[in-house]
């Protein structure tokens, strides 16, 4: 995709340009209620954090709206990644996971892409009266079990219980803290034209095994989450790989919200490969019966990266030697324009505009 084809696209589509003034334009929030899309990871969710939240609450360190905070120890050179997260995943257990091993993974994972070394979490429960033990108790186990596979400790937590119909059996927080014992700098701010588009995994295969599991659709399929710690596969990458620029997990909102966030972020256009994405042929065949786009489809397994295009086929080697990173590829680039925009190659070889998820097709998918 040379930026040449993307000029001459440019072009015929000029009528794109009011759309970029218009999201890069102050946001202003003036939403009167929340609403589900208030929590999907897409349009709704980032008005409401910048709109509002960032606004009442900023700081030199939140203001960056990175995965992690970076902590300098003061009068130190030890730096510290802190995170939170919380999980309200409906139903509680889906095929391959459940709602406690997603938590301890997402944290680690949030701390991972940071290019921290995770380390410690917490973990705190919100439970409804009612709830089953034996289920309190394989989540738990699950949640060791988690946490013994990504090399992290639980060492602190809280729990409450409400009354019946105030919660949906259990919700959980998490919070983890990591250490930088690597040099890398991740920041959307490293990114330049020039530099290429990873994606560690296949897409979609959370999203679609909760959605599925949660409406009990008669869609025959063994679509498994694919929820796992990625800090062994991003230290992994890396240790091998000098031009690491960025790193995020692909969670609420998709692929799609992650690259409209790098394009939003440092004004370049990113441009994307319909075809290079990897995505299985049973979660493209449920979005297709659904109405979906599987690139906006949350996931809990996979991350995208940005990489200096000297260093690309060097990272796709170190994540394809690793057991997590064998559909791991190359889906595009970064341009120096149209400014602030996300365009999609399609199959066909057309063009079309990739933007962030409006509204909430799967609620409640972590």
């Amino acid at each position: 995709m040379a930026a040449e084809k993307l000029q001459t696209l440019s072009k015929a589509i000029q009528n794109i340009e009011k759309v970029r003034q218009s999201r890069q334009s102050r946001i202003k929030f003036n939403d009167k209620t929340i609403t589900m899309s208030h929590g999907s990871g897409g349009t709704a969710s980032r008005n409401m954090i910048e709109g509002m939240i960032i606004k009442i609450f900023s700081n030199t360190v939140l203001d960056k709206l990175e995965d992690s905070a970076i902590l300098q120890i003061k009068d130190t050179k030890l730096r510290l990644a802190f995170t939170t997260d919380s999980y309200v995943v409906s139903p509680i257990f889906f095929p391959g996971g459940n709602i406690g091993e997603m938590a301890v993974n997402g944290t680690v994972n949030d701390l991972a892409v940071s290019g921290a070394d995770p380390l410690w979490l917490s973990v705190s429960f919100i439970l409804e009266e009612g709830f089953e033990i034996d289920e309190l108790r394989r989540i738990l186990k699950s949640m060791r079990s988690a946490a013994d596979k990504a090399g992290v400790l639980i060492v602190t937590g809280d729990t409450k219980v409400v009354q019946r119909g105030s919660a949906d059996k259990i919700f959980i927080n998490t919070a983890g803290v990591g250490v930088f014992q690597k040099k890398n700098v991740l920041s959307s701010a490293n990114v330049e034209p020039g530099d290429k588009i990873l994606i560690s995994g296949s897409v979609g295969d959370h999203g679609i095994a909760v959605m599925l599991a949660r409406e009990a659709l008669e869609i025959e399929s063994d679509i498994q989450s694919d929820t796992a710690p990625l800090n062994g596969l991003i230290s992994a990458l890396l240790e091998t790989t000098k031009e690491v620029h960025f790193l995020k997990d692909a969670t609420r909102g998709g692929v799609a919200t992650v690259l409209n966030e790098i394009a939003l972020n440092t004004n370049y256009a990113v441009a994307v490969d319909e075809n290079a994405v990897p995505i299985r042929p049973e979660v493209n065949g449920a979005c297709e019966i659904l109405g979906l786009d599987p690139l906006t489809i949350a996931n809990e397994g996979c991350f995208v990266a940005v990489v200096g295009s000297n260093d690309a086929e060097t990272a796709v080697q170190a994540l394809q030697s690793h057991s997590q990173g064998s559909d791991a590829c190359i889906i595009g680039e970064v341009l120096e324009e149209p400014q602030g925009m996300v365009f999609l190659k399609t199959a066909f070889g057309g063009y079309r505009v990739l933007d962030m998820l409006v509204g909430d097709p799967l609620p409640r998918i972590c």
